[in-house]
């Protein structure tokens, strides 16, 4: 018998070196989501054989900056991470990626987080239909879950007491989402006017220094007067 060794991370149910191989040949950067039974994380990374370099990365913790109250693992709450991972992933240059699942699976929350990455603009091949809809990833469920629920008064309180705490009511789970997600974009604005800013100062600078290398050498440029 032939004994053939498997790979530490293999082993660990870490790595699907399958993926892995594919994604190294193919070259493009990647989001990695991870939820968890507190919080969702996720990470976009550039591959490389000597090892992932990261591009941008968040979790849905980093929301309460923006005012949310809500559950830091609900979908709306992964819709809301994959929106800001999303701007900040444009802001350095990033344009389009794939999902990388590893042996994970890819689970209604990854799928949320998704969408909020394709609406902050990237390109990520994804089939619609996959996707969840609106009312999901707004809150809406959990909304009209707890509207019903009220009525019932001891049960409702026990169901929701964690968000009560916070002043945060489920029955308007879509009214803080929507007052969130402004705020995210909104953010995003500043990063692309930062952005673009630089970008007109590196110009200038660099038309300024055109044309002080130009009377030095007594040559004429027209380009640094450009």
């Amino acid at each position: 018998m032939i004994y053939a060794a498997d790979l530490r991370r293999n082993r660990e149910n870490r790595t699907n070196y399958r993926k892995r191989a594919a994604m190294l040949l193919g070259r493009q950067c990647f989001v990695s989501i991870t939820v968890s039974n507190q919080n969702v994380k996720a990470q976009v990374l550039k591959p490389s054989a000597q090892g992932d370099k990261v591009v941008s990365s968040t979790s849905s913790k980093e929301l309460v900056k923006f005012g949310w109250k809500g559950s830091m693992k609900s979908i709306p709450s992964c819709y809301l991470t994959g929106l800001l991972l999303g701007i900040k992933t444009l802001g350095e240059g990033i344009t389009s990626l794939i999902l990388y699942t590893g042996k994970g699976s890819f689970t209604t929350r990854v799928a949320a987080c998704l969408k909020g990455m394709i609406d902050a603009g990237l390109r990520i091949p994804v089939s619609e239909a996959s996707l969840p809809n609106k009312e999901r990833l707004t809150g809406s469920h959990i909304a009209q879950y707890a509207a019903l629920l009220k009525q019932e008064g001891e049960r409702y309180r026990s169901q929701f007491s964690f968000l009560m705490k916070n002043d945060f009511l489920p029955e308007k789970y879509p009214n803080y989402f929507e007052d969130v997600k402004s705020r995210i974009i909104s953010s995003g604005a500043i990063v692309a006017n930062n952005i673009a800013n630089n970008t007109t100062t590196t110009t200038n600078t660099t038309n300024t220094n055109t044309i002080t290398t130009t009377h030095s050498t007594g040559t004429t440029d027209e380009t640094g007067f450009t």
